[in-house]
């Protein structure tokens, strides 16, 4: 076994989404009616603070009225010696104002109500955040209902680009490395970005994996728009791997923890077990940028009579076992030979017909 900087570089085919973390909903919490549209356009930018709409709501008149009531009646019972007097008139403040409060009426707007003793008629709606209007759920004069939905911004500074990875290529991506990007949309033009997340799940017909990447939008610019195609390419750093030689000519592809290294020896911590052969080469390179029916083809092509499994990748130079007993990997197929594979793991290749060891489906003859 030997430590070598192996750099693989993945590719894959994504498609570029919104920054779930970067959607923002304004809704309502109180029943009214839409008096005024300060943005009346679906896909126009906004700032944060800028004001949206301007809600007409007769709960919010008469709370702000009870408020101001509340207030002059205070005032006027400043001088009393009686403590329940006083006290309540500081529970119908603070009762009136939390409710105006709940319906996300600012302290600024209070304060300036105070300050007039006027009711506002209406309640301005802000947006949380600089982005685009994704959605306009009203017009001027719609009636709403708390809980309604008025508006969804979304912030393209960031998005993301969720890239269908095949499942033996997922050992090789870690969260944090980094990927690159190309449109159609821009030819030429790369953008750098890094994986974010791989998820769970695979999709059990493809055999693949999402793997969310991260990517900015230049300054200023949108460039990056939700579902555009892209083509992602993600390059993996220094992995420590050793191939493991298995029984009837299989062979793995692990990823080892190493320890100690003295007189020629290396501690291993981690990825092998006391009594594994190991498969050594002068040289060898792992054939990663291909998908998995390719990498098949050119292993039965180039080493015909071994198989692989989700993890193993075919050598590209001729490769032997430590333990001579073991049949020679470099052997070559004769010819006529056939083998047999699985439609739901073409990964799957055997000398013989039979059972799937994965699913248990039958083996077919490959073509």
């Amino acid at each position: 076994m030997q430590k070598r900087r192996l750099v693989k570089t993945i590719r894959a085919v994504g498609k570029v989404e919104v920054d779930e973390t970067k959607l923002y909903a304004v809704n309502t919490k109180i029943m009214g009616w839409v008096e005024k549209l300060y943005v009346n356009v679906t896909g126009q930018p906004v700032k944060k603070g800028q004001p949206l709409l301007e809600l007409y709501s007769p709960d919010l008149v008469s709370t702000q009225e009870e408020y101001l009531l509340a207030l002059r009646y205070q005032n006027a019972v400043s001088g009393s010696e009686l403590q329940e007097t006083l006290a309540g008139s500081s529970s119908l403040i603070e009762s009136a104002r939390r409710r105006l409060e709940l319906w996300d009426v600012t302290e600024a707007q209070i304060a300036e109500l105070e300050k007039t003793g006027k009711p506002r008629r209406t309640l301005t709606f802000y947006s949380p955040a600089d982005g685009i209007v994704m959605e306009k759920m009203v017009v001027q004069g719609t009636a709403v209902m708390p809980g309604m939905d008025l508006f969804k911004i979304v912030d393209l500074a960031k998005v993301w680009v969720m890239a269908d990875v095949y499942e033996y290529e997922l050992p090789w991506i870690k969260a944090g490395e980094p990927a690159e990007m190309e449109l159609s949309f821009i030819p030429g033009k790369t953008f750098t970005g890094k994986v974010a997340y791989i998820y769970p799940m695979l999709a059990m017909e493809s055999r693949t994996a999402k793997v969310r990447l991260e990517f900015a939008n230049p300054a200023g610019e949108i460039q990056l728009r939700p579902e555009m195609f892209a083509t992602v390419r993600i390059r993996s750093g220094e992995r420590l791997v050793a191939i493991v030689a298995r029984d009837g000519g299989y062979f793995d592809v692990r990823e080892v923890k190493a320890g100690l290294v003295a007189e020629g020896y290396m501690q291993i911590l981690d990825g092998l077990h006391e009594g594994e052969q190991l498969v050594v080469s002068s040289q060898f390179l792992i054939d990663s940028e291909s998908n998995l029916r390719t990498a098949i083809a050119q292993f039965t092509s180039s080493h015909a009579g071994h198989g692989g499994q989700s993890m193993t990748t075919p050598l590209q130079e001729e490769s032997k076992a430590i333990d001579h007993s073991t049949p020679d990997l470099g052997k070559t197929q004769e010819t006529g030979a056939k083998k047999y594979t699985c439609e739901m793991h073409p990964e799957v290749i055997m000398d013989a017909p039979g059972d799937c060891p994965k699913c248990g489906m039958r083996l077919v003859e490959m073509k």
